[in-house]
């Protein structure tokens, strides 16, 4: 039986493998506040040689057998003509992705094999695979960098070049590698939630600071290996965009004033039960009082913040039990929302090979929801425990959206069948949870009775979403930038924390329950960063989703933002061809085209915008105006002491 240890350990050195394709594979749940649990083993993500276990061990040499690659590559010193250097690269990168997909495909099973059944021999087996699977990586990464591709005329073979010339760690020399390889081996009482908060960062960031900060020097030398800046241009060069960071800060100020409204409103429920003297009127929230590890998701203190408590929301979950739904009953549910768009059915290998439930013979898994793509082309699996809930309903459609944007792009080159960028797959799941939740589609579906729309019980659902989807931005936002600092060196190795806490106070406006210094190490407490997962991604999606949903309401006529008696946030694409047409467009295009393409295809945009998502919280924001106002609430907050400090006995320079 694998222990708890044995599984961490495994899974931080699943997700440290980024190699070919960029950051990881789409799909995956990495458990963002994405309402349905972190995802400790970074499962479902393709293996697009960016999953591969540094475990070590010699195995079987992959690459014997194989066609040679190299035989069709030309000669970099002669005159061939474009026309003839298409044609070879062309010939090169098909038997690369068809190579690549046999080895893909193994490495997933074996992924999916220890996933589904945590036995000590499936972990063997998986170990050894991938770190041969690395050492074959590296061999094909070192044939396609002897192409000089920038000049291949043809844009999809180009951009397959591009995909494949970025290796990752393995690029690094084989003893940095190795040296990579070894580092990544609902209480009310605030004096209870202090503690638990203080012990858990005890216990995880504190102890991997030093080796940390020697892992984020080998992220630069992995960058520097690949031909980039440093770990910063790196992680961004999946947007494909010059200016990204700048984007996303410009997103951030357009959805800032929502957020400080909901963070006004909040701290001052907070400040109601646990008073003045734990929270301020004007200051940071205590971070450990939000009701999460790393206040990312609020809605665990809804019970506080509804703006009508003695209304009721829609949870049909009991309405789920009597009509007798099963796990599988959710899923065909589910299956029959996409067909009713004209998108596609799940193939039999789903419903034959998938894990739906719990297996009863008593099996340990990873029992967390998470949606995989088997490289062949016709294998697509979901994992996942389910019970019969509202919650674990919308789950299943989030993960079947994956499921779909996999078959949709499965016929493209083996490189190119990933998400526009890292976003769209997210985005993609919750999208279509925005109209599987509205009290429209449960009507619909027979699992909601009749009755009038009530603006309450409206404001109350959007209260609810806002303290998942609106509290998540800033922290969405900040992890990552907190280690673009630190890669591009204007974060120092001496500052971490504090500057960790900075970016917590100005953007967030949280602050720990005590000061903390640099013998701590926060950020280290947050799964993702051991792990060396980019976070952006998830903030990105919570931004598309809205645009992709008001662009597909607008397409099926269920939405006007001239008709205030049609608001976005009860549009419910159900049924809508002219919706699938438009998802199904996106979705085909995969990688293969830089994202503002895809994005156009499903929007008319080249751009995220904001706008969309400050529409469907339109209603409650211009109610927690009023509300702040009538209650004398401040908009905003300001440092009202020491957040973090150099040594415990120092003063803390980081504040707003």
């Amino acid at each position: 039986m694998a222990t708890a240890g044995q599984i961490w350990v495994v899974l931080v050195a699943l997700l440290a493998g980024r190699v070919w394709g960029g950051l990881t594979g789409d799909g995956a749940d990495f458990g963002s506040g994405d309402g349905h649990g972190a995802d400790l083993t970074g499962d479902g993500a393709v293996p697009t040689i960016d999953e591969a276990d540094l475990a070590s061990g010699d195995g079987a040499d992959l690459v014997n057998g194989e066609a040679d690659l190299t035989s069709d590559r030309p000669d970099m010193t002669s005159e061939a003509d474009a026309t003839q250097l298409d044609r070879q690269a062309a010939d090169f990168i098909a038997k690369l992705n068809q190579d690549y997909q046999l080895h893909c495909n193994q490495m997933v099973k074996k992924r999916w094999n220890f996933n589904a059944n945590l036995t000590d021999h499936n972990q063997k087996i998986m170990n050894e695979y991938a770190a041969e699977y690395a050492s074959y990586q590296k061999e094909k990464w070192a044939e396609v960098i002897q192409w000089d591709w920038m000049k291949i005329n043809d844009p999809l073979t180009r951009r397959q070049f591009k995909h494949f010339s970025t290796l990752g760690p393995a690029a690094l020399p084989d003893e940095k590698f190795k040296m990579l390889e070894d580092i990544m081996m609902n209480s009310t009482d605030p004096e209870e939630l202090k503690h638990v908060w203080l012990q858990w960062r005890e216990q995880s960031g504190k102890k991997m600071r030093k080796d940390y900060i020697q892992f984020a020097g080998l992220i630069n030398d992995i960058a520097w290996a690949n031909n980039f800046t440093d770990g910063t241009d790196m992680w961004l060069d999946d947007y494909d965009t010059p200016d990204f960071r700048e984007r996303l800060a410009a997103l951030w100020e357009e959805v800032a004033p929502l957020y400080r409204q909901l963070h006004a409103f909040v701290r001052g429920r907070l400040r109601a039960r646990y008073g003045d003297s734990v929270v301020s009127r004007s200051g940071p929230i205590p971070a450990h009082l939000l009701g999460n590890m790393w206040a990312q998701a609020w809605g665990n203190i809804i019970d506080i913040c509804k703006p009508y408590p003695e209304k009721k929301a829609a949870d049909v979950s009991a309405q789920m039990k009597e009509a007798g739904y099963t796990p599988v009953r959710m899923f065909r549910l589910s299956e029959e929302f996409f067909t009713s768009l004209g998108l596609e059915p799940m193939p039999d290998t789903f419903w034959n090979l998938s894990v739906l439930e719990r297996p009863a013979d008593g099996r340990e898994l990873v029992c967390h929801a998470s949606a995989w793509d088997f490289c062949d082309q016709r294998d697509f699996r979901i994992k996942q425990c389910t019970v019969v809930s509202m919650d674990q309903l919308i789950t299943v459609h989030h993960e079947m959206g994956h499921i779909q944007y996999y078959i949709q792009y499965k016929d493209l080159p083996m490189a190119l069948r990933r998400g526009a960028n890292s976003g769209f797959h997210e985005a993609l799941g919750d999208t279509l949870a925005l109209s599987v939740q509205t009290r429209k589609h449960l009507k619909k579906i027979g699992l909601l009775k009749e009755e009038k729309d009530d603006p309450e019980v409206d404001l109350n659902f959007l209260m609810l979403t806002a303290l998942d989807k609106i509290a998540f931005l800033p922290f969405g936002y900040l992890i990552d930038k907190w280690r673009w600092d630190l890669f591009s060196n204007v974060t120092s190795p001496e500052d971490l924390n504090c500057a960790w806490w900075k970016l917590r106070e100005e953007l967030q406006g949280v602050k720990p329950p005590q000061p903390r210094s640099e013998a701590d190490f926060d950020p280290g407490a947050k799964y993702h960063v051991p792990a060396n997962t980019p976070y952006v991604r998830y903030f990105v999606a919570r931004i598309l989703q809205f645009q992709f949903h008001k662009a597909l309401c607008q397409a099926a006529g269920e939405y006007d933002p001239q008709d205030s008696s049609r608001p976005l946030h009860q549009c419910d694409i159900y049924q809508s061809k002219e919706a699938g047409k438009l998802l199904s467009a996106m979705m085909r295009l995969g990688h293969s085209v830089p994202w503002p393409d895809a994005l156009e295809a499903i929007t008319g945009q080249r751009a995220m915008d904001a706008s969309p998502l400050r529409e469907y919280f339109r209603p409650l924001e211009e109610w927690l105006t009023k509300e702040n106002e009538r209650t004398g609430e401040t908009v905003g907050w300001k440092s009202d002491g020491p957040v973090c400090t150099k040594t415990p006995e120092a003063t803390c320079t980081g504040r707003k």
